[in-house]
């Protein structure tokens, strides 16, 4: 078994669960979507772009692609919350609540297709 494939997929999994336990709830609702959770999936993204970093190949290339999406999809997510919850001074209302869970949904689809082509490369591997 190969240890650094090993933490190399566990990493891109955790940043899908993380991202699919803040999408799930209503999209409206700030209680069922927790700030530090997107946190952590804004960190364990940023863990798994750096792990794809070096991989030369094609594929690689594509999964570089799909985590920088998530990345600027889970930032761009934060930034809306940070504006609508702190800086504006009220707090959160439903209009704001569904950008942010709508721009981590993107970001959940950019981690779906990161799994995918993580599979596609395990199948296709020979030995």
């Amino acid at each position: 078994m190969n240890r650094d494939k090993v933490i190399f997929a566990f990493f891109i999994v955790l940043a899908l669960t993380l991202n699919f336990g803040f999408f799930v709830g209503d999209i409206d609702n700030p209680e069922h979507h927790d700030g530090f959770e997107l946190f952590l999936a804004i960190v364990v993204s940023l863990i798994c772009t750096v792990l794809k970093f070096g991989d030369r190949s094609h594929l690689g290339a594509l999964m570089l692609a799909t985590s920088l999406v998530a990345d600027l999809q889970l930032f761009v997510s934060a930034g809306i919350w940070a504006y609508g919850a702190h800086i504006n001074g009220t707090e959160m209302t439903p209009d704001v609540m569904s950008s942010v869970v709508s721009f981590a949904g993107g970001a959940l689809l950019a981690n779906v297709t990161s799994v995918v082509l993580l599979i596609v490369e395990t199948v296709t591997i020979r030995r």
